[in-house]
């Protein structure tokens, strides 16, 4: 009997899990807001909001449904931006005391906690001050007609997230560079590297590299790997008028469709 008894611990062991595991969804549901209290917390941004701020979503899951409501507020620029840096005002709507990257580090402005569990949070703060846009040099002389050497400015998807960025695919183990020549810089440049597409990160393994050059001098290199989604690099500059020049590479005797994507902005 008391063998008998033992065969049924596992049986039963499996119900509490199983017990256990509908409690947890139902619970989960209930806690997930509803459109109504999105539209609520919408209402309350759009109350203050002005052109230009930014709005983002937590945690990032969330972002489809908060697009459904404030989509009309985030033009493709702003959903597929380098990174939140040159934004002075950001709404951050969130749900389950999630926050977003964007605001870290930043002081809470105002905040309103809406019926149904959303909460709108508004952030001011100093934005930087960019005196050159490579992306945007580069998708201005291309549509000037100008004489530009390397790839266009593509929308991609790096790390399942758009990015407006250089597109560049060098052969397996080659580089391609792109120069622009005598832009203007501040006293830092800025940018974010990452491997674009899906299916190409999937079927092929090899990482990439990007280094950047000042007037013929290194001031920055970056691998990533097709893990690492969209990776910053930084470098102190002086102010003044120069060429700089990005080198992209396809680490690897078979890194083919190796498509490298990246962004940087000369900061004051």
């Amino acid at each position: 009997m008391r063998s008998a008894w033992y065969r049924l611990i596992p049986a039963l062991a499996l119900i509490a899990v199983a017990a256990w595991s509908t409690c947890r969804i139902i619970g989960a549901s209930s806690t997930v807001p509803g459109d109504e209290a999105w539209q609520r917390a919408a209402a309350v941004v759009r109350a203050r909001y002005q052109p230009g701020d930014l709005i983002v979503f937590a945690p990032s899951w969330v972002d489809p449904v908060g697009r459904l409501h404030l989509g009309d507020l985030i033009p493709v620029e702003m959903a597929a931006r380098m990174d939140a840096a040159r934004y002075g005002t950001i709404w951050e709507l969130s749900i389950r005391g999630a926050r977003a990257p964007e605001v870290r580090g930043l002081t809470t402005e105002s905040q309103e906690v809406v019926a149904g569990g959303v909460t709108v949070r508004r952030f001011v703060r100093e934005p930087a001050v960019v005196v050159t846009d490579f992306v945007a040099t580069l998708a201005r002389a291309h549509s000037e007609g100008g004489r530009v050497s390397g790839p266009a400015v593509e929308l991609a998807e790096v790390g399942f997230t758009p990015r407006r960025c250089v597109q560049v695919e060098p052969a397996a183990g080659q580089s391609v560079a792109i120069t622009w020549p005598q832009v203007e810089l501040g006293r830092e440049l800025v940018g974010y590297v990452g491997l674009a597409d899906v299916f190409t990160r999937r079927d092929v393994r090899e990482p990439a590299r990007l280094a950047v050059s000042i007037a013929g001098h290194e001031v920055a290199r970056v691998e990533v790997g097709v893990d690492d989604g969209w990776i910053r690099f930084a470098a102190a500059t002086t102010p003044g008028v120069t060429d700089v020049t990005f080198t992209a590479t396809a680490v690897g005797p078979t890194a083919r469709q190796r498509l490298i994507c990246f962004a940087a902005e000369a900061r004051r």
